[in-house]
């Protein structure tokens, strides 16, 4: 308590001339007046050195993350192409993202579709565009919708049973038995799986956007009474070659980076702090899902800012 607090505490509790004991003073007073009086600690030098560290500590960290997430997509790119019988590994990837994924994407790209069409009718109304509708569907799906929720399809199911797979394998040591035989498990084990996903993401992303269309078409016309003729005839005038080439660019790098993420998150399931197991399995899968749907919207902002 500094001085001027004292001597606030003086003028209000006691008189001056029987005060001997400023503390004392400060005891007796009433609760209303001890409100004002409360000790403010001021930060100390050994504070903020520990504030500074942690952020540090947690930058590096960051950091170190970043740097071994780009070390191991790396490592296993380089290695996959030295492994044998690659050919037949990367079509099984394709038939586990491409086949085993087809319904969602459908479901999903069919009711994107619907719910384009219906809001963008009742907004293109209001201004007397409806006959706009085709434009809207077909240029909100090739350049943001499309890419962008294929992609989070795409980790969703894909992505979640690669991490649960690479996660289960280093807790049951298969990945320890195949660098004990000389074989590079990031080669061997991930390659196969972002070689295909920059072939399957591209693929379903123009599926989705064709059902997409469709979906729109039939809540433009079928529902809300616009011209099938009038709706088609608006996406070809208004869909060009440049916007079909950057929803496809986007696809091809959305695959390679949640693929490779989710690869990361489940081969080092070991080194989560405090969890090993079927625990380490499960959260390093919802880590996978969480930052690779994450990285997609970074992604597609950071393209977009470049295509725009």
């Amino acid at each position: 308590m500094g001085l001027r607090g004292l001597s606030y505490l003086k003028r209000q509790c006691e008189p001056i001339s029987k005060v001997t004991n400023l503390p004392q003073a400060a005891a007796n007073c009433p609760e209303s007046l001890q409100f004002n009086m409360e000790l403010r600690r001021e930060p100390t030098p050994a504070m903020d050195v520990r504030m500074v560290r942690r952020l540090g500590r947690f930058g590096l960290g960051v950091a170190a993350g970043f740097g071994g997430y780009a070390l191991f997509s790396l490592r296993a790119l380089r290695d996959g192409f030295q492994t044998r019988r690659l050919s037949r590994r990367v079509i099984r990837a394709v038939f586990e993202q491409g086949v085993l994924c087809l319904p969602v994407i459908l479901i999903v790209g069919l009711f994107t579709g619907l719910v384009l069409g219906l809001q963008g009718y009742h907004t293109l109304v209001r201004f007397g565009s409806s006959g706009l509708l085709g434009a809207l569907v077909a240029l909100s799906l090739l350049r943001e919708l499309g890419p962008v929720l294929a992609a989070l399809m795409l980790v969703g199911q894909a992505g979640s049973s690669l991490a649960a797979e690479l996660g289960i394998q280093r807790n049951s040591e298969q990945i320890a038995a195949l660098e004990t035989m000389g074989i590079s498990s990031p080669g061997y084990l991930v390659a196969p799986r972002l070689l295909a996903s920059a072939l399957v993401f591209p693929a379903q992303t123009a599926l989705f956007v064709v059902v997409g269309l469709w979906g729109g078409s039939l809540s433009g016309s079928a529902l809300l009474g616009v011209e099938p003729g009038v709706y088609w005839s608006s996406v070809e005038r208004a869909v060009e070659l440049r916007d079909v080439k950057d929803g496809l660019v986007k696809a091809v790098v959305f695959g390679v980076l949640t693929m490779s993420l989710c690869a990361y998150q489940g081969f080092h399931a070991d080194r989560l702090p405090g969890l090993s197991g079927t625990r380490a399995v499960s959260v390093a899968t919802t880590l996978a899902v969480v930052q690779s749907s994450i990285l997609i919207l970074a992604a597609d902002y950071i393209i977009t800012s470049f295509l725009v």
